[in-house]
């Protein structure tokens, strides 16, 4: 599987940003905040949790779950 898959065609671009965002550290690591995806992107973490419902229901290879809420939510991503 390559870092870089095709756009999903009914993705917002700040959707697609996290969704290649995830799919670069997703090997490497299991958990990620809000706060810190929207760092590495210039996002908010509001834009974040607001954007990852797509990411959740869309048809992508990776498994995301809202995993904790203490100090900002935390994402549960596996591949």
């Amino acid at each position: 599987m390559s870092a870089t898959a095709p756009p999903e065609p009914n993705f917002s671009d700040k959707q697609r940003r996290i969704l290649d965002y995830l799919r670069s550290n997703a090997e490497s690591q299991t958990y990620f905040k809000s706060r810190l995806i929207g760092q590495e992107l210039g996002l908010t973490a509001k834009e974040v949790g607001a954007n990852m419902r797509a990411i959740i229901d869309g048809e992508t290879e990776l498994e995301v779950e809202k995993w904790g809420y203490s100090s900002g939510t935390t994402w549960k991503v596996t591949t």
